[in-house]
């Protein structure tokens, strides 16, 4: 499936392209006809990005987004023309009992592939992703682009400065960056099973009651992994074309508000599931309320979402329905 003339044979970079939004912006990648390169530094069997042989259908550089060499190498050898940075480390606890490494991934990572980009001319377009977590807690909301980034905690600290870098190298250097910040995503191929949405399918697939761990009432943007990759793939394109997108940040979202309990709750209705959820009550260090307005994308990217919450929910769960079959099939064999 050929997704538009633009990316036919275009040398693209995905940096983080095993993670959950990189494994389904490198299949799209693909079905659109790009020449797809991808930095892969850990070998993740479950991915995505594996589990359905795409990576076998691409090219790989094997390394670590915080080594600048490698990233250049990459950029000269397959004559990179778009960059896709979304090598991180995305999870907030990990971040908040390892900051160090956090810091290293998500801000050293960052300034590495921007001084790799600046110094490779044949790059043309370089989106970055960031998070709404970069925007700390804000009392204004819904969230716009134009408040300030004031991340307190470790992960949205480095989300912050991964993003400031990046628009300064667009306002300092001129090159054609532009950032993303999108809400929670979710989708098939997250395996971190401490995220809500992967670890309430597995507890309702197993028969367990579902396990929140705030007080539910957290609201927050879900996001489907497959418009977080067509947006990110719009963005780039445009880029292309036009210099006035270069060091702006774009808000994805579906601009819809939910908590934790809700989106629960919806997923034991669409699963058939009278399981009641264990509230632990036990979140530190996150942001109560956060959503955000993409009135910018809409203007400006004539960009809107291609699924509902409860499309994306529908296509999720049969994604771990199936994961989950297949372990177990294997752990019988065993």
């Amino acid at each position: 499936m050929n997704l538009g003339g633009h990316w036919q044979d275009r040398p693209v970079l995905v940096t983080g392209a095993t993670g959950l939004v990189g494994s389904w912006l490198t299949r799209r990648l693909r079905d659109a006809g790009a020449d797809v390169v991808c930095l892969v530094r850990d070998w993740v069997p479950q991915s995505e990005l594996v589990r359905s042989r795409v990576l076998e259908q691409v090219k790989v550089v094997r390394g670590d987004v915080r080594d600048r060499d490698t990233i250049e190498r990459a950029l000269g050898e397959y004559e990179i023309d778009t960059v896709f940075h979304l090598a991180a480390q995305t999870i907030v606890g990990i971040a908040n009992r390892n900051p160090v490494s956090t810091f290293e991934s998500n801000i050293q990572g960052t300034w590495n592939l921007l001084e790799a980009c600046r110094r490779s001319p044949g790059v043309r377009s370089i989106v970055v992703a960031s998070s709404d977590k970069a925007y700390g807690e804000q009392e204004e909301l819904p969230y716009t682009e134009d408040a300030p980034l004031e991340g307190r905690h470790p992960y949205d600290v480095s989300k912050s400065c991964a993003d400031l870098i990046a628009l300064t190298y667009a306002e300092t250097y001129d090159l054609p960056v532009a950032v993303t910040r999108c809400g929670n995503f979710y989708g098939g191929g997250d395996l971190n099973w401490n995220r809500i949405v992967p670890g309430t399918i597995r507890s309702i697939l197993r028969g367990e009651r579902p396990t929140v761990r705030s007080d539910g009432q957290f609201v927050r943007d879900y996001f489907y992994v497959e418009d977080g990759a067509a947006a990110y793939m719009l963005l780039a394109e445009k880029l292309h074309c036009r210099k006035e997108l270069r060091g702006l940040a774009f808000n994805f979202s579906n601009e819809t508000q939910v908590t934790v309990l809700e989106l629960v709750d919806r997923i034991l209705r669409v699963m058939d599931s009278d399981l009641e959820p264990v509230v632990l009550n036990e979140a530190s260090h996150e942001i109560r309320r956060q959503y955000l307005s993409a009135e910018r994308a809409h203007l400006m990217l004539q960009w809107s979402p291609l699924f509902t919450l409860e499309e994306g929910l529908g296509r999720t769960i049969p994604w771990y329905r199936e994961l989950l079959a297949v372990s177990e099939l294997a752990e019988a064999v065993i």
